[in-house]
């Protein structure tokens, strides 16, 4: 397992004005545009450590492999050459993979899509002060809706490592178009 970013985040969640795409209060897997994983989990930590002992309220969407299913056709081709541009201008932090392409294609078809917004299910989880929860939100779909003051670790685990490999994003995804990912 690999460390990744350590955050603090003291802001209101509800309320915040933000772009659909930023924002974290609709249904989304985590991809990073800058920060290319080639496939790696993204599991992470988190702490409510509200002082006035608010919870922190999410919502959990349907299973990641439904979501895939339904925007895979969504997704551009990724362009030759344009990973390398990318690390090459220092946009990403590494090479962008097919993996990382498709999935931060999800990321944001799924945020940017209303009617699906509006129509999936979900179910509600609130997470009290002084708790802390554990997950993969690179396979979760989650949304959080309301909160202020949280730490968040991110960490990255190889598949590889993983007791049953077939339910990592890579894996599906690499089912789902039927081609090795990263």
């Amino acid at each position: 397992m690999r460390y990744g970013l350590t955050s603090f985040r003291p802001v209101e969640t509800r309320g915040r004005e933000t772009s659909r795409k930023k924002d974290d209060r609709r249904l989304h897997i985590d991809a990073f545009a800058s920060r290319p994983n080639q496939g790696l989990r993204i599991l992470r930590v988190f702490s409510n450590i509200n002082p006035r002992g608010e919870s922190r309220v999410w919502e959990i969407g349907e299973p990641f492999d439904a979501m895939a299913r339904r925007f895979a056709r969504r997704v551009p081709t990724q362009w030759p050459g344009s990973a390398w541009l990318l690390e090459s201008l220092q946009v990403t932090k590494g090479r962008r993979s097919a993996y990382d392409h498709i999935m931060l294609n999800l990321h944001d078809t799924a945020k940017l899509d209303d009617d699906y917004q509006r129509a999936t299910g979900r179910t509600r989880c609130e997470f009290p002060a002084h708790s802390t929860w554990i997950v993969f939100t690179d396979r979760v779909m989650h949304a959080a809706l309301a909160g202020q003051f949280l730490l968040e670790q991110t960490f990255y685990l190889p598949v590889a490592a993983m007791r049953d490999a077939s339910r990592a994003p890579l894996r599906i995804l690499e089912d789902i178009y039927q081609r090795r990912l990263a």
